[in-house]
């Protein structure tokens, strides 16, 4: 298929070279980029539709691709990916003209035009931006991204960031103080773009509670509406979102197939798929989307009921609107949720949360043991690095691997459902993986900067070293807290944390536990929380033996101590919480930060 699709692409480059070169000529290849402003999500009826424009819809979404693409500018990039990319545009801008040419024309030059935009390769090394988890995130505009159980994907040179907004997202992001996990109800897909994999634009609402689902059905009629992905498929040139769908008038569960002509195009129905084959039940436990190095692209998912059996399906290569076939690669009798991979050093990685609901877990790996994304997995092992706080506080939600000039980084992007499970603030927490030996390595950091040109990523200014630092990551009342050795005394999670949240960390008079950090850089350090209660005291010891003592005293309310001017050499830190009074004592919302 692939050496057609380069055949294809070359007659059409052909055909058009000569007709669409005078026309470039006109064209301003090197503008400066669009510094328009972005759209903020708005009503339907004000929401950007370029799908509303004139002509066929297959050449829609080319105009639109040459639009975008028109923007790029020359002396950003090097002369040997400019020469291929201007050629695309120029035969792609021929295509779009062209009201009579064939839709596999226009597929084949929207293809070579995103291929040679991928390939395009800056001039600088760009910069290090900012990720701050355990934070509500905004769009460009300064408005709430509300995007839950989707995907990144990269077409041409963007990222486009696909998810779901529930209502329940708005109203625990303006009062996270209780769960809402009845509203659920489905109000959009929105869709974001980025260069940098941190600063988002809202670009369009990809489908709404009016999209239909087929039968004279919407979404709006829908019980279920999650965990979804987008493809591009090179034969039809259309982009199709895969998403979870439970509709009573259409048949129950399964998967809707939407599809539309450009990454920020409004969707239009495509088929639902109730069955995949081999799979013990209709419908999908939690899926993704994910793209293989060869543009072949595949559902990774469970089955409904149980999610004992993990899969990977092909999307139809012809038009992406069927799921193939679902190859079995591993079955758990306890069952797994939240399943997604991503490939590392020529390796496929599955990787899938505990059966909790809403709640967060560590990450269970599968790891391919013949090079084929359909073939052998071994046996499952924990992700290192989630089990301190299970995942940074999150279920698997998606990852995006990004080939970087210097290296390459997988990028975890875990779904915490706080809306739906009280565990936190934010809904988005982005961390690294590495690769630690043979194995990847989960960097569960608070905050930390990413370059999205070189790859290449750092701890950020303000991380929290201290892991489980809101005690949010147990779902239930225990007596030994994730990411907390007891030292003794009676230890517990307690409902009732500071500003609302659901938990606190509780210790009698003689309790008390302890957390050792691998690794800190040496600098100077501040140490913080919340207390209330009894006396107690805070403790933390460097790597060289030096101790320093914050002393917690009583307090019928919440009230924040801190502990300045801390010197850590590089290495292990250990701090230790203790009670000393009579009633115990409760804290929350510790924090490790280095200063300088």
């Amino acid at each position: 298929m692939e050496g057609d699709l380069v055949k294809r692409t070359s007659l059409v480059a052909s055909k058009y070279w000569k007709v669409a070169a005078a026309a470039v000529l006109s064209l301003t290849l090197t503008a400066s980029l669009s510094t328009s402003t972005s759209v903020a999500e708005a009503p339907p009826a004000a929401a950007p539709d370029e799908g509303a424009a004139t002509g066929p819809a297959v050449e829609r979404g080319l105009e639109y691709l040459v639009s975008e693409y028109r923007t790029r500018v020359r002396e950003k990039y090097t002369p040997d990916t400019w020469a291929p990319f201007a050629k695309a545009l120029t035969t792609a801008a021929g295509v779009a003209g062209d009201v009579s040419a064939a839709t596999s024309d226009v597929a084949a030059a929207k293809t070579a035009l995103m291929t040679a935009a991928a390939e395009l390769k800056p001039v600088d090394e760009g910069t290090f931006q900012t990720i701050t988890n355990n934070t509500f995130w905004n769009d460009t505009s300064g408005n709430p991204i509300y995007s839950q159980g989707g995907g990144v994907f990269k077409f041409g040179d963007t990222y486009y960031w696909y998810g779901v907004h529930y209502t329940g997202a708005e109203l625990y992001r303006a009062n996270p103080t209780r769960k809402y996990d009845g509203d659920v109800r489905f109000v959009s897909i929105p869709v974001y773009s980025s260069k940098d994999l941190v600063n988002w634009k809202f670009e369009n609402r990809v489908a709404t509670r009016s999209t239909g689902v087929g039968s004279g059905a919407n979404l709006g009629g829908a019980g279920w509406v999650g965990r979804l992905g987008v493809s591009y498929n090179e034969n039809t040139g259309k982009y199709v979102l895969a998403v979870q769908m439970w509709h009573q008038g259409r048949g129950g569960h399964g998967v809707l197939l939407l599809q539309g002509d450009s990454p920020t195009d409004t969707f239009d129905y495509g088929y639902f798929q109730t069955q995949v084959q081999n799979s013990p039940t209709t419908g999908t436990g939690d899926q993704t989307v994910f793209t293989d190095d060869n543009g072949k692209d595949y559902l990774i998912f469970s089955n409904r009921e149980g999610r004992s059996r993990a899969f990977v399906a092909k999307l139809r290569e012809s038009d992406s609107l069927r799921v193939e076939p679902g190859v079995e690669i591993g079955r758990v009798s306890s069952g797994r949720e939240g399943n997604a991979m991503f490939k590392l050093d020529g390796k496929y990685y599955h990787a899938a949360s505990d059966l909790h609901g809403w709640n967060t877990s560590v990450n269970h790996v599968r790891e391919s043991t013949s090079g084929n994304v359909q073939g052998s997995y071994s046996s499952e092992y924990v992700l290192a690095g989630t089990e301190m706080d299970y995942s940074h506080v999150t279920q698997t939600g998606f990852f995006v691997t990004v080939k970087g000039t210097k290296q390459n980084t997988v990028i975890y992007a875990g779904d915490r459902w706080a809306d739906f499970a009280w565990n936190g603030i934010g809904y988005n927490q982005w961390v690294p993986i590495t690769k630690t030996g043979a194995r990847p390595q989960f960097h569960s950091v608070s905050q930390w900067q990413f370059n999205a040109t070189t790859g290449e990523w750092r701890v950020g200014p303000a991380n929290n070293y201290i892991l489980n630092p809101d005690i949010q990551a147990d779902r239930i009342i225990v007596s030994s807290v994730r990411g907390w050795r007891n030292l003794g005394g009676r230890v517990t999670n307690v409902n009732g944390g500071v500003n609302g949240s659901r938990f606190a960390l509780q210790m009698s008079n003689s309790g008390g536990v302890e957390q050792r950090i691998p690794s800190v850089p040496a600098g100077t350090y501040k140490l913080a929380l919340h207390a209330r209660g009894s006396a107690g005291q805070v403790v933390i010891t460097g790597a060289n033996g030096t101790q320093r003592t914050l002393a917690i005293p009583s307090s019928g309310g919440w009230a924040k101590r801190e502990l300045t001017g801390i010197q850590l050499p590089s290495g292990a830190a250990t701090v230790t919480v203790r009670a000393s009074g009579s009633g115990g004592v409760i804290v929350d919302q510790l924090s490790l930060v280095r200063v300088s």
